[in-house]
């Protein structure tokens, strides 16, 4: 048995609005064992003195892309597998830095490294994969430029290099085949293109994703095996379709508008904002690459971001943290913590990297909060970040210890 005691920190519940002074925390075999504000014993424990520091759960980012190592996500199929997957390990290792303990991939992540993680062969995130994202022809999963004719999607047009991130499906038969690919691959749950986008070279932001029929035949094939559909929208009109038809959480929505904020709200489908990206690509987009008719669409769904966060905050949607880089930006994950607190709380911003983001894992009770019986994914984080989630910000700075499952991943706090 393994075992590590933590005495005499600050506790950060995210159920609370307040820390919780003197707590202790006993993990025992990559789970919390016990937690108290009465000191705990554990024969042979690992002890660690956590006073002046803050002890908190591990933070989870629902919308990530570790396999986005560059920013021209359409050339990446061009390059050799094995140069992708290596540029993605240090990816994930930064996230378990910087304090994320969880990552849902939205697309490009396999089943084979989501198992490097979990065996520990590497470093990383826990990670909960959406395999290849589905795109219609002409979508936001679809790379390929306009010319006079049209080239296949994969090198060899039966299947698919590591650095493919989407697909291109199209029809009710096709869309059901590659949800049943994609969840015997290892998907734990489905992602499609539910409106245009900026990475993208040839969709308006405007443009609608799949058709209806479309839509609810990935619905419920993702239903048949006891799990759901997110869909990357930015429009009130795309959104609305989605929700209708049994999405449970919109990625972006960075267009959103009350009346299906509102129906968001009834359906108890999730948001999950992804604003630090068009802060990244506006501001780094051209220098590592972004094809300028993407560089040209940021404007238009940058600069609504924030207001859509304030919409969905007043309808009472619950709002998971997400972050949605690529490639070098990767590093500014933690800055979306600073632009979320332009509208939100400290609290309301860190529930959503948290209790929020388990709900939409369904790991209540499992990930984000230390109660006993739940992963220990445990911080210790030098400061309050309730008062200031600079203490969350940068590359880890202010996190000198990360654990997750119970393993000390980063310990810079000389306590013993």
């Amino acid at each position: 048995m393994t075992a590590v005691l933590f005495k005499n920190g600050a506790l950060l519940d995210p159920r609370e609005r307040e820390l919780r002074e003197g707590y202790h925390v006993l993990v025992e075999d990559g789970r919390v064992k016990e937690v108290s504000d009465r000191p705990l014993r554990s024969e042979g424990a690992q002890v660690i003195d956590a006073a002046g520091l803050t002890i908190m759960p591990g933070l989870i980012d629902l919308h990530g892309h570790v396999m986005a190592t560059q920013l021209n996500l359409h050339t990446q199929g061009l390059l050799p597998d094995a140069l992708v997957t290596i540029r993605a390990l240090p990816i994930m290792a930064g996230m378990l830095r910087r304090g994320f303990t969880s990552l849902r991939d939205a697309g490009g992540a396999g089943w084979g490294l989501k198992s490097a993680v979990e065996d520990g062969s590497t470093p990383g995130p826990r990670l909960f994969i959406s395999g290849r994202a589905l795109s219609q022809t002409g979508g936001h999963g679809d790379g390929r430029p306009r010319s006079d004719y049209l080239r296949p999607t994969s090198l060899c047009g039966c299947c698919f290099r590591a650095g493919d991130i989407s697909r291109v499906v199209d029809g009710v038969d096709a869309l059901r085949r590659a949800v049943r690919e994609e969840l015997q691959m290892g998907a734990d749950q489905i992602k499609i293109m539910g409106s245009g986008g900026v990475a993208s070279p040839t969709d308006p932001i405007g443009a609608f994703g799949y058709s209806e029929d479309e839509i609810r035949a990935v619905v419920a094939e993702a239903a048949g095996r006891q799990t759901y559909v997110m869909a990357h929208c930015y429009t009130a009109e795309a959104i609305e379709r989605a929700v209708r038809l049994g999405v449970r959480t919109i990625e972006h929505a960075n267009l959103i508008d009350e009346p299906v904020a509102q129906l968001m709200a009834e359906k108890g489908a999730y948001a999950v904002p992804t604003l630090v990206t068009y802060e990244a690509l506006a501001n780094e987009g051209a220098q590592y690459g972004l094809p300028l008719e993407s560089v040209e669409k940021i404007a238009s769904v940058r600069t609504a971001g924030l207001h859509a966060l304030e919409i969905l905050k007043r309808a009472g949607v619950k709002i998971g943290f997400g972050t949605d880089l690529l490639g070098p930006s990767q590093r500014l994950q933690s800055d979306e913590f600073r632009i979320r607190s332009e509208v939100q709380s400290p609290f309301e911003v860190i529930q959503s990297a948290t209790l929020i983001g388990a709900e939409v894992l369904n790991r209540t009770g499992q990930l984000g909060e230390l109660v006993p019986g739940a992963h220990a994914d445990v911080l210790l984080v030098d400061g309050n970040p309730y008062r200031d989630l600079g203490c969350l910000l940068g590359q880890g700075e202010h996190i000198p210890l990360v654990m997750k499952g119970g393993r000390i991943y980063h310990d810079e706090t000389g306590r013993k």
